[in-house]
């Protein structure tokens, strides 16, 4: 399998998942989602990851995005990682987590990178619209939590690019200014961002977010 590149579509499959099983466009329906990966269970790192991710679940929620994770054990360890995740974590994961022991989800998804690990998945993230197209990729290593903070961020950023000619500027967050895309005129400013705009060079120009 080629690697995944953004504008893609993420390839649907079926799979055995802790809340029974599902066909990842039908989990999906009209959401986004964040597909993710984790090394093994019962993994320290992992641990508090999938609690972070339970303990935000209202806020990919207020997004329209579901979550999905995936471990390459089984469903079995699954649900027992669970006990332990909830238990450390003060929540309920109450998300699914898929079981790939033949690593067919993994190995589509170009999860395996043999001179990481020949085992385990590195920390792999896919933002997938609701259009299925992948729109954003992340690879961690197995030492490095991920944000969730900052997952969230370019979540809000690539709603709101999707829908307005606006794209995001460095550090940027939800309710800040955003710049308007270079291929829109000046002459078409004032009826495209009514609420007004600031030159800083003719190529960059900055507007309030437009949705707030």
């Amino acid at each position: 399998m080629s690697t995944l590149r953004l504008g893609d579509i993420a390839p649907d499959f079926h799979a055995e998942t802790t809340q029974g099983p599902i066909n990842f466009y039908e989990y999906l329906g009209d959401s986004w989602g964040v597909l993710f990966s984790h090394p093994a269970d019962f993994t320290p790192v992992c641990t508090t990851e999938l609690g972070t991710v339970a303990n935000y679940l209202p806020e990919f929620s207020k997004r329209n995005t579901k979550v999905i994770a995936l471990s390459v054990d089984g469903l079995e360890s699954h649900k027992e990682w669970i006990k332990d995740i909830n238990e450390t974590q003060n929540t309920e994961v109450n998300f699914p987590i898929i079981a790939d022991e033949d690593k067919k989800i993994a190995t589509l998804y170009d999860m395996l990178h043999p001179n990481a690990s020949d085992k385990f998945t590195v920390r792999s993230v896919f933002v997938i619209g609701a259009d299925k197209k992948i729109k954003l990729t992340l690879t961690y290593p197995a030492s490095t939590g991920r944000n969730f903070d900052e997952l969230l961020r370019v979540i809000d950023s690539l709603q709101l690019t999707a829908n307005y000619s606006v794209a995001t500027p460095a550090n940027w967050k939800d309710g800040e200014d955003v710049v308007i895309a270079p291929a829109i005129p000046d002459s078409d400013i004032p009826a495209k961002f009514p609420k007004g705009h600031t030159p800083i060079k003719p190529y960059l120009r900055l507007t309030p977010q437009p949705n707030k």
